[in-house]
């Protein structure tokens, strides 16, 4: 292959290792037909009888050669390059394994020994002239050994052998450095673990940083599955769901230290660490790796070992923002480019810029640059905007707050809180250990470092105090707060968030009072996204069907109450649409009536059997019915079962199907309304039921009919028409929803029915006044009057006979049975309940720093607009429940 001139003076110019190496392999430079082939094929030397080591080292070298060539003549991107020799490591490190087991064993299958690949390996980023860093792993039931070996003997034997025949240096150069310090307590265990104790060891009692240096582990050489099995085995220990945010403080410590470790490099200029140096490629990898660990447990995409497929990865995920990831990256692709220059010059593992000028300027012209001065104006603003990106992460701008309660209360007035003396005083409390989970010293420390951006994120509220306050409160009744502090220090913009929930959401600041680790959801990629599919949120409950059903009961809950705070978020921060949100409440409790269900019915039947022929089959009604709950809504229900009500079920002890399937619906509302370890679940209602509370809490389906055709009463009509299957069998869904349409269409006692549902509204007005002023669901012209307005017609002209009251308003409209402003009506002021529940659930105006959010949600653009347009709605609504009861009737 013939080479540009002015590459190979360059190279001969630059680089001694290099000019070495063109003399050297002059003939397999000539039998190249160019770049573009595959590099490990290229410098293969095809020689049996040559020793394993010898071929190796020829090998490494060729490779060094060519990946040179390719990456100074422009031919070779960064990841071509880091990828070449990773490979070569990978194959490298394979061969020796598989040599020292045939040198012990001969003819012996290569298992039950593997390399796991840390670092730069790990991720296939491997730099020129980089060591290694495996962890070696054996399984003593599979390892090859002689006879009388033990297989930790053996084991060390052949990793040292491996070892020793990747560096040892003769006439032909080396093939690796190996590092094997990155071992568990490598001062006090040997050099090859056995399988199972290094799964234990990072299950109890690895370290932080070793969390962070396993994102980028991979089985790289050797028994490949058996690396694999450990790496899934310890996936949990790396990727954790609820993450212990004090890590993510412990590996920021790790640059602090570096950076105070290599104080004279941090000036920017000749001498220069690249690696080290503050704006340099550590940080770039420590950026990527802390959001790494805050968000991949949650989140598998972003789980990328290589540096620039996670920044990308995070950037498409919005974890980090766009510009900052492509500064990261575009500063770490140069340090690693320039990074392999200083090391082509000698095969030296340097990272530190030459301190001398004719140094610098031979690297600089090795890159094809004029001198020193130039390359240094190349790095100088990129170094600048990485270390800039990576102060935000590390909080550099961050002071401490003042301890002396003046300084404090001047610092917190001038933040935006109205009274700072008041404040500094809430804080002193919390600084003295007011309250059981600030006691300990870690809680005062994980407070004091999270405290200026706490602090700084509730200034940002409309009301601080009242968001000091609530957080006040929640700090009052946790357990612990080490976690809170430490996740609030680690994201800002989440203390930004927390304070808007702390300052206008009450409904939800309970819940986090109650349980903490809801704030864990925040960070969840998909927090603010619309909850999914009822097939989507059933899988994601029946997780843990295989663990029992006390665990099932707790893990539902976990769900649930971690969707509801999700859900409740959206509103608060702007981001959900409430009448989406009010669906995506009600797909979640669906989801769950359909999991505790079946898991219910399963545990029941292992007990007394199943009745032949028959099941349960459950409807909804309400506002579970119609698919629009809000946060606090309770789950109305009505059992029934299938069959033949005089079965008995085949069980070792037999009961009548009336007996079974009230004892089992008994079991089921226990199910998702007791409260557990993981907390509530839901309110439910059984009123509904035939015969109300006097009745049987189940009963056939055929009872059922029976009843709704010729006992009910009009009001249990109109709930019917809200009603609808969503437990059972599709047979069963299917017997059930054609009772509920026949009898709506029809088929039941004829009443009057306008007059009843008068009456019955008039009623329900005496005994049941508006809660406040803004009461959406009672007051005159709200939702109730909406919804009567809307069952009496359905049940009068048998249109629009669909649960979805939305959908049943379009119907009647469309039939001219309904003026057009009333689904506008219904969607203001299902707006408006949702978010009320939220900000003000005791109906009550809001106070003036909550009144802009709650506008927003309501789609009006201020709160003058607000109330003029709930007037409107009541007039409106008011006005069409009149035309309807002036009606005539005609059942």
């Amino acid at each position: 292959m013939h080479f540009p001139a002015e590459l190979i003076d360059r190279v001969r110019a630059g680089s001694s290792f290099l000019s070495t190496l063109l003399d050297r392999e002059a003939a397999f430079l000539d039998g190249l037909a160019g770049f573009d082939v595959d590099p490990l094929a290229a410098v293969a030397v095809d020689d049996p009888a040559m020793a394993i080591g010898q071929r190796l080292r020829i090998e490494r070298r060729r490779l060094a050669l060519l990946v040179a060539l390719g990456d100074l003549a422009g031919v070779y991107d960064l990841a071509a390059v880091t990828h070449a020799l990773s490979d070569f490591a990978d194959h490298a490190l394979t061969r020796a394994i598989h040599a020292a087991i045939e040198e012990r064993t001969p003819g012996a299958a290569p298992t039950g020994f593997a390399a796991i690949a840390l670092g730069k390996q790990g991720s296939r980023e491997l730099n020129y002239s980089s060591d290694i860093d495996p962890i070696l792993l054996y399984d003593p039931a599979t390892l090859p050994r002689r006879e009388r070996d033990d297989p930790a003997e053996a084991a060390v034997r052949i990793a040292r052998r491996a070892t020793e025949l990747l560096q040892t240096r003769d006439g032909d150069g080396y093939v690796l450095r190996v590092d094997l310090r990155l071992r568990p307590s490598p001062e006090a265990t040997p050099i090859a673990l056995p399988v199972d104790a290094a799964v234990s060891y990072y299950e109890s009692a690895a370290l932080p940083w070793e969390r962070a240096a396993f994102i980028r582990a991979r089985a790289a050489a050797g028994d490949t599955a058996l690396g694999r099995r450990f790496l899934e085995a310890i996936r949990p220990f790396v990727w954790r769901r609820a993450l212990d945010y004090g890590a993510i403080g412990e590996i920021r410590d790790i640059t602090r230290r570096i950076r105070d470790h290599y104080a004279q490099g941090q000036a920017f200029g000749p001498g220069f660490d690249l690696k080290r140096g503050r704006g340099g490629i550590r940080e770039t990898e420590f950026f990527a790796q802390v959001h790494q660990l805050v968000h991949g447990g949650r989140d598998p995409a972003l789980r990328a070992p290589a540096t620039l497929d996670a920044l990308a990865a995070l950037a498409q995920a919005g974890r980090i923002a766009p510009d900052e990831a492509t500064t990261m990256a575009q500063g770490y692709t140069l340090f690693r480019t320039i990074e392999h220059r200083l090391q082509m010059v000698d095969d030296r593992q340097t990272h530190s810029l030459p301190a001398q000028g004719a140094a610098l300027d031979n690297v600089a012209r090795l890159h094809g640059l004029a001198d020193g001065a130039a390359l240094l104006d190349l790095l100088r603003p990129h170094v600048t905007a990485v270390a800039l990106v990576y102060d935000r992460l590390d909080g550099a701008g961050s002071t401490t707050l003042p301890a002396e309660p003046a300084s404090l209360a001047r610092r917190l007035a001038a933040a935006g809180f109205a009274d700072g003396e008041a404040a500094a005083r809430r804080i002193g409390d919390w600084r003295g250990g007011a309250y059981p989970a600030l006691r300990s010293p870690a809680a005062r420390a994980a407070l004091e470092d999270s405290l200026p951006q706490l602090v700084d994120g509730l200034a940002t509220a409309a009301d601080p105090h009242a968001a000091l306050l609530r957080l006040d409160a929640m700090l009052a009744r946790l357990p612990s707060a080490i976690n809170l502090f430490r996740l609030l220090e680690a994201q800002p913009a989440l203390a930004r968030l927390l304070s808007t929930i702390l300052c206008h959401a009450p409904t939800l600041a309970d819940a986090l009072a109650r349980r903490a680790t809801l704030l864990d959801a925040l960070i969840d990629a998909r927090a603010l996204d619309p909850v999914g599919s009822v097939a989507e949120l059933v899988a994601m409950m029946q997780t843990r069907a295989g663990e029992g059903y006390e665990r099932l009961l707790d893990h539902v809950r976990d769900v649930v109450n971690e969707q509801r705070f999700m859900l409740g978020v959206q509103v608060v921060a702007g981001t959900g649409d409430p009448l989406a949100v009010a669906g995506g409440y009600a797909r979640v409790a669906q989801a769950a009536v359909e999991v505790l269900t079946q898991a219910t019915v399963a545990d029941f039947t292992r007990r007394h059997g199943r009745v032949p022929e028959s099941e349960l089959v459950v409807l909804a009604l309400g506002r579970l019915g119609g698919g629009a709950l809000t946060h606090a809504s309770d789950l109305d229900l009505v059992y029934c079962f299938t069959g033949d009500f005089s079965a008995e079920s085949d069980g070792a002890k037999p009961l009548g199907a009336v007996l079974y399937y009230n004892r089992l619906a008994q079991r089921l509302t226990a199910a998702l309304s007791v409260q557990t370890a993981a907390g509530p679940l839901y309110e439910v209602d059984t009123r509904l039921r035939p015969s109300g509370a006097q009745g049987p809490l189940v009963v056939s389906l055929a009872g059922f009919e029976r009843y709704q055709r010729e006992d009910a009463w009009t009001w249990e009509h109109m709930a019917l028409a809200r009603a609808r299957p969503i437990a059972g069998s599709v047979a069963a869904r299917g017997q059930a929803a054609a009772i509920i349409d026949r009898v709506l269409r029809g088929d039941r006692p004829l009443r009057d029915v306008t007059a009843e549902a008068a009456a019955m509204r008039e009623e329900m007005a005496r005994h049941k006044p508006p809660a406040g002023p803004l009461d959406a669901k009672l007051g005159e012209g709200g939702l109730v009057d909406l919804e009567f307005t809307v069952h009496v017609l359905q049940l009068r002209h048998h249109i629009g006979l669909t649960p979805d009251l939305g959908a049943a308003i379009d119907a009647l409209v469309a039939a001219g049975l309904l003026p057009r402003t009333m689904r506008q009506a219904h969607d203001f002021l299902t707006r408006l309940i949702v978010a009320m529940r939220l900000v003000a659930p005791d109906a009550q105006p809001p106070a003036p720093a909550t009144r802009p959010i709650l506008a927003a949600a309501l789609g009006e653009p201020d709160w003058a607009a607000s109330l003029a347009t709930l007037d409107a709605t009541r007039q409106a609504v008011s006005a069409a429940w009149a035309a309807v009861r002036q009606g005539s009737d005609g059942q």
